[in-house]
């Protein structure tokens, strides 16, 4: 791939609602090297207000048609994603797609040959690597201090009873808390153990005239370690975010990243305390009293960062389409699994596996 003639790269963006008015737009515009110059949305009067240097164009074509656009990012409906990624590579631009990357593996296979034909990076904004309380946990595991990690639970919980006419809680395919808030959690035990020997889950609607799936519990197991997955929109008190048991003691950590609670609240990527978390982990050894360990700050805008550098040829992809096809392929089993009521394994071939690790160890 050859290093671009520019900076800062240019980029378009295909999408102006939640996640892209609230994340994409943001940390594009707080990341040096990038530059928002793009948009694709109905919404041209929000997209001005907001962003009153880019274009707006109409249609998804007509901003791939761009002169001198680099990249591409697609935060649009999740079945929309493979169709509009697939033309942006064919427009010779690198992409990134929110997550999920695909509603199918047989898609990302096909979205991840054409970027590898096209000789272009694809990405998935993955941006939950970089939350304070991810990253607390990953440091504190990969110091021993509990030993053996034997369990971890993660759970992601909303309060939301009331069903909402949206596509996102609907029966269709790609739609479901599981495809909304499953690609966080699913990426992160990826990030921390590799790949599951098998997986188990069971999806559900708990909620009143709900239609897609509201609750969801997956359980990855990987030899003597058991990693278990929940996410529910029916937790008016939510559960801790993460708990750790291994053969040395235990970590809790209470409360949740800040950085989309502060995106909604106006604070802008860099500002002061930004990504701050005061909710420290507590590690228990046995004793009677808990020690309260610091998180490191969260900061999303590393993702944007690391594929700004990736792409002028001075590092890694964060997040190759590899990972992304991995992660698909766990989505895709544990809904056969719940479907099936049985645990099963990933259907990955022997050379998905081996660039997997291979694109782990980076």
């Amino acid at each position: 791939m050859s290093t671009p003639p520019r900076w800062p790269l240019r980029v378009g963006l295909v999408g102006y609602g939640f996640a892209g008015r609230t994340f994409h737009a943001p940390l594009i515009n707080a990341t040096p090297g990038l530059e928002l110059v793009a948009v694709c949305s109905g919404q041209r009067d929000a997209v001005l207000r907001d962003c009153p240097q880019v274009a707006v164009t109409a249609t998804p074509d007509a901003l791939f048609a761009l002169p001198d656009l680099d990249m591409v990012v697609i935060a649009t409906p999740n079945t929309t994603h493979a169709d509009l990624a697939i033309a942006a590579l064919r427009a010779g631009l690198h992409v990134v797609v929110d997550k999920p990357f695909t509603i199918t593996l047989e898609q990302a296979r096909a979205v991840a040959q054409m970027a590898h034909s096209r000789e272009r990076f694809l990405s998935v904004f993955q941006n939950r690597r970089w939350d304070s309380d991810f990253l607390g946990i990953r440091n504190l595991i990969a110091t021993g201090l509990v030993g053996r990690v034997t369990e971890l639970e993660s759970r992601m919980d909303r309060f939301r009873p009331q069903v909402r006419d949206r596509w996102r809680e609907t029966d269709a395919a790609g739609s479901g808390l599981w495809f909304d808030l499953g690609p966080h959690i699913a990426d992160q035990a990826l990030q921390l153990f590799g790949l599951p020997d098998h997986v188990q889950a069971s999806l559900a609607c708990l909620r009143d005239n709900a239609c897609g799936d509201d609750w969801a519990q997956v359980l990855l197991i990987y030899g003597k370690r058991r990693v278990s997955l929940h996410c529910s929109l029916l937790a008016a008190r939510a559960g801790p975010r993460f708990v750790v048991h291994g053969t040395r003691g235990t970590i809790l950590k209470h409360h949740a990243d800040q950085q989309e609670n502060q995106l909604r609240a106006g604070m802008r990527p860099g500002d002061p305390g930004w990504g701050d978390d005061p909710d420290g982990m507590l590690v228990f050894d046995g004793t009677d009293t808990p020690r309260t360990l610091p998180v490191p700050p969260g900061d999303q805008r590393i993702y944007y960062a690391m594929l700004r550098d990736a792409i002028m040829g001075r590092g890694h992809n964060p997040v190759p389409p590899i990972q992304a096809v991995a992660l698909m392929a766990v989505m895709e089993t544990c809904i056969l699994s719940s479907q099936r009521q049985m645990a099963l394994p990933l259907p990955l071939t022997e050379q998905e596996k081996q660039d997997w690790h291979q694109a782990w160890q980076h």
